[in-house]
């Protein structure tokens, strides 16, 4: 059995700043961990939902519950292959993209709630894949991404709290 690399917390340079806005919302630990146990947190919530409750928007302009775990699922494969473009040595500068202009692209609007949370679930086991059987010295590597530095375990860090904004979100705009 292989060792599972190790993902410290991110220290500055690894990633650029606004994106540590994210990583200090996961508490310390296995970030690993904290990945996985986001499978149940946010599934069970969402689930609970009615479904009528799926397109609602707290806001004009602002994105329907749908929209909220479409862009979830989007991001987390665009971070999941940045992470995996990083560690396999690729030195080729990788683009932003804009996260406004891929959600009515996705078209969430004409899927269910559960859909979206069964692809959310394989997205994510998916990534925990990828970062449990990388090499050991992959966390560390760096690449350019969106003319920056950037190294993988920082995108280990920067999904997990990624989940965790929009939770809170979800929590403080639609639920309460």
């Amino acid at each position: 059995m292989t060792a599972v690399p190790e993902y410290l917390r991110p220290e500055p340079g690894e990633c650029a700043p606004p994106f540590f806005a994210y990583i200090s919302l996961v508490p310390d630990g296995d970030v690993l961990a904290s990945l996985d146990r986001q499978i149940q947190e946010t599934t069970s919530r969402l689930e609970a939902l009615p479904p009528a409750k799926a397109d609602f928007a707290y806001a004009p302009g602002k994105w329907t519950i749908k929209q909220l775990v479409g862009h979830l699922v989007d991001a987390e494969r665009i971070f999941s292959y940045r992470a995996l473009r990083l560690a396999r040595g690729d030195s080729t500068p990788l683009p932003g993209f804009d996260e406004n202009a891929y959600v009515p692209a996705a078209a969430a609007e004409r899927r269910t709630l559960s859909d979206l949370l069964a692809e959310f679930n394989a997205v994510r086991r998916s990534t925990l894949a990828l970062f449990r059987y990388l090499p050991t010295e992959a966390p560390t590597r760096m690449g350019t991404v969106n003319g920056a530095t950037m190294s993988v375990r920082a995108v280990a860090w920067i999904i997990a709290g990624h989940e965790r904004h929009h939770r809170r979100i979800l929590e403080e705009r639609y639920f309460s």
